[in-house]
């Protein structure tokens, strides 16, 4: 028994059952159990760790190119968005304005025929025709006339009296109209100028 213990000191083996530390044997199985659980000494392999890092900046370039990528996209968007927007407001009455063209055109010759005639009929014809083009022209684009014919119940929101005068007419209503109202769809462009009634006035005898 004592040459056994010799030869166990010598070669730095231990009694199992004493605790002391158990040499060569005992630090394979402390790799071993890092093996098996998956652990790592991140210094164990410095090359590694550093191609990590590089992979892991290289990730946040892209991403951070792709942000400004996406950044200036959206900013030119905008910019294509407000000038589209500008550039149709800007041309939002050339619909109109090229069917008004016609009207401007019949005006023009009203005006050669009436210097060189003196049928006033014909001229005033040839006027009342251009207006009518033009009614039509203004109601295809929505434009209406305010009703305000005689007799019609005065609207504060279409009509605005100029004067109030004794009429047969009941009172309240329209008796003459200065200038024609209108309407874009259901917004007043301009009201009517017109005349009201107030009833006439019973005289008293003493």
């Amino acid at each position: 028994m004592a040459n056994d213990d010799a030869v166990r000191r010598k070669t730095g083996e231990t009694d199992p059952g004493n605790g002391a530390p158990g040499g060569l044997d005992d630090a394979a199985g402390a790799s071993r159990a890092d093996a098996d659980t998956g652990t790592a000494d991140p210094t164990a392999d410095p090359e590694s760790g550093r191609r990590e890092i590089e992979r892991l900046r290289a990730e946040v370039g892209e991403f951070k190119d792709k942000l400004l990528r996406d950044r200036a996209e959206l900013e030119n968007f905008k910019r294509r968005q407000a000038r589209d927007k500008a550039e149709a407001l800007r041309f939002a009455n050339e619909g109109l304005l090229r069917d008004l063209l016609p009207v401007i055109d019949n005006l023009h010759r009203a005006v050669e025929h009436a210097r060189t005639s003196r049928d006033c009929d014909a001229i005033a014809n040839g006027v009342e025709m251009t207006i009518r083009a033009l009614s039509d022209t203004l109601e295809r684009h929505g434009v209406r006339i305010v009703e305000a014919q005689q007799g019609r119940p005065f609207d504060p929101a279409h009509h605005e009296a100029v004067a109030h005068v004794e009429s047969e007419h009941p009172a309240n209503t329209v008796v003459d109209e200065h200038q024609r109202g209108y309407l874009l769809h259901d917004r007043l462009l301009r009201p009517a100028l017109v005349t009201v009634g107030k009833g006439k006035t019973e005289e008293t005898h003493g």
